[in-house]
């Protein structure tokens, strides 16, 4: 994790700190929830998600580079006809083929 999102995560912790101690002094519980959801969760999630959008869009265009380089890097037509020569070439998972092998003595 870059140090700017350590950052930034160090600001929000900070803030919560903030906004629960400015609740605490309010003096009823349902002014004290206002306090904290409107000055302190509703303001933080903006926040986060808004500071938090160029690493979201860097992590999405690393997964496509990913995506695309693994589908680039398997050729999109092979051939049946190609499996079947290399298969049969060296079957080495034909068990019927193992048996009549080891019981005629060739393996």
């Amino acid at each position: 994790m870059p140090w700017h999102n350590r950052a930034m995560y160090v600001i929000a912790i900070a803030w919560v700190y903030v906004t629960l101690l400015m609740a605490a002094t309010e003096p009823n519980i349902t002014a004290g929830m206002l306090t904290f959801v409107l000055y302190g969760v509703a303001p933080l999630s903006l926040f986060l998600w808004l500071f938090g959008t160029p690493e979201r869009r860097r992590r999405m265009r690393a997964r496509e580079r990913a995506e695309q380089e693994s589908a680039e890097s398997v050729p999109e037509s092979v051939s049946d006809e190609v499996v079947d020569q290399v298969v049969a070439a060296d079957d080495r998972a034909d068990a019927e083929k193992d048996q009549h092998d080891l019981r005629d003595g060739r393996a």
